[in-house]
């Protein structure tokens, strides 16, 4: 008696293979791919804060003062980023400074650079990040 010629096909293993090498590849590539996602969306962070920054500049030439300047819908800018990643606050406003933060929010929280800041004077920081200044902005 002889056997019928074998179905084409995959074998059993060679499913396990396949899935195994798509696992590994999934691991190594989801990592890199959520990172840059949050970079992405740090840009959100970044911009808000200087437009922000810019608005108050702007507060300052027509009134003489930072103090009074006010978020949100009656304000000079919106309390949220544009992207929603990043809320924004006036740290500090006096006659003749400022500070401004952007906190992650959403999907950003959690992000290496943590909270971004900002004054008057054009100065730069972050604040609970595990990165440095230097590299979030």
């Amino acid at each position: 008696m002889t056997l019928p010629p074998p179905k084409p096909g995959f074998t059993l293993i060679e499913l396990v293979i396949a899935l195994a090498v798509v696992a590994i590849l999934s691991a190594v590539a989801y990592p890199s791919y959520t990172s840059h996602l949050a970079k992405g969306r740090r840009a959100d962070g970044k911009q808000a804060t200087l437009e922000l920054a810019q608005r108050m500049e702007r507060f300052y030439t027509e009134r003489g003062t930072y103090a009074g300047a006010t978020l949100g819908a009656a304000g000079i800018y919106g309390a949220v980023s544009p992207g929603g990643y990043y809320s924004l606050a006036i740290a500090s406003q006096s006659v003749d400074g400022f500070a401004i933060t952007a906190s992650p929010r959403s999907q950003q929280v959690g992000d290496a650079c943590g909270s971004y800041g900002y004054n008057q004077l054009g100065v730069q920081s972050v604040s609970g990040a595990t990165l440095s200044a230097t590299s979030c902005w």
